[in-house]
């Protein structure tokens, strides 16, 4: 496999490459004006349909897993660095999620921020773009639930106060040296779980997503990740297993992981996914996305049910993440809050 700092986009017929080092990458902030909606409909085989906002596009995390890479190329950048470094922000995203929410279906039953990006991201600090659209939601009286990797959430604490939610942080990994080689410019575990809690105090529900589990890198995380967001007032929880959706992610992931882990335990982490995956890096059906094959998925995923219902995690199922149920399953949504 070639492996590229960022690789090229499958949209575009032509590519440049540079001769020597390439010049040092950038961000550029790029201002969008919707006008059509920010409400996307989503799919998941787990948890049925689910409404998702997202106000901004790339990610400044820069997580080397993350699976909304691909959405990146529909612009016309690449998975790779682009994604990392050319924000593009949904300026009117509050005055368009208003026009939506006048005339929203009945089947929707509640909105996720987000799902291509993080909704917290340091832009967030100015633009405040996802405070705004939560105040709309707050008007409207609109169940929301939030996945997020950063403690500016807890700005919002007087919207989300006002709210019907949940918000889910995403800590896959449980100190910072275990956590440098995947998500680069993320804050480190300790701050999330500090954010974790401080919702909890101000009477807000909070979960954490174990997501990704990395085959060979972090199942034996799961027990103390359950019981630090236990400490700090989580009552829901999450966990899939990473998975890449695109040649153009798998190769960042796999030149990533070459570059922050030694060669001998790089290969080892490939080889188990393989194994989890039937003998390649990527998943064979969207059913087998989250999860692996192997006997030693199934230790990890027992572990994460037996330490979640030893500290009175609600159950695995729709309602444990934050999707929205299935069309149908109405009742559910009482439990995810």
């Amino acid at each position: 496999m070639k492996h590229v700092a960022n690789p090229p986009n499958p949209y575009l017929k032509y590519s440049a490459e540079y001769i020597g080092e390439p010049p040092p990458a950038k961000l550029e902030i790029f201002e969008e004006t919707a006008t059509r909606k920010v409400i996307t409909k989503a799919y998941s085989s787990d948890f049925g349909h689910r409404y998702t906002v997202n106000c901004y596009r790339g990610c400044i995390h820069a997580c080397t897993y993350c699976f909304a890479r691909q959405y990146h190329e529909y612009l016309g950048y690449g998975a790779g660095t682009d994604f990392e470094t050319k924000i593009v922000v949904k300026v009117n995203a509050p005055e368009i999620l208003r026009r939506e929410m006048r005339t929203i279906k009945s089947d929707v039953h509640h909105l996720d921020f987000s799902f291509a990006t993080d909704p917290y991201l340091p832009l967030e600090a100015s633009y405040e773009l996802t405070r705004r659209c939560l105040q709309v939601c707050a008007e409207f009286k609109f169940p929301v639930a939030v996945i997020t990797k950063s403690p500016l959430v807890t700005r919002d604490i007087d919207v989300l106060q006002s709210l019907k939610c949940t918000v889910f942080f995403s800590i896959p990994f449980l100190t910072k040296e275990k956590s440098n080689a995947f998500e680069l410019y993320t804050p480190i575990p300790e701050v999330r779980f500090a954010a974790m809690k401080r919702l909890h105090e101000a009477g807000i529900s909070v979960g954490i997503a174990i997501a990704p589990i990395i085959p060979g890198y972090n199942e034996d995380d799961i027990p103390q990740l359950l019981e630090k967001a236990r400490e700090c007032g989580a009552t829901r929880a999450f966990m899939s297993m990473v998975h890449f959706d695109t040649d153009s992610i798998e190769a960042y992931f796999v030149k990533r992981l070459y570059e922050k882990l030694p060669l001998a335990r790089a290969e080892r982490i490939l080889k188990q996914i393989r194994r989890e995956r039937g003998g390649t890096l990527r998943h064979g059906s969207y059913a087998e996305r989250d999860r692996g094959q192997t006997e030693k998925w199934a230790i990890a995923q027992k572990l994460f049910d037996l330490h979640s219902r030893r500290l009175g995690f609600q159950g695995r199922g729709k309602s444990d993440a934050p999707e929205a149920p299935a069309v149908h399953d109405r009742p559910v949504q009482g439990r995810l809050f």
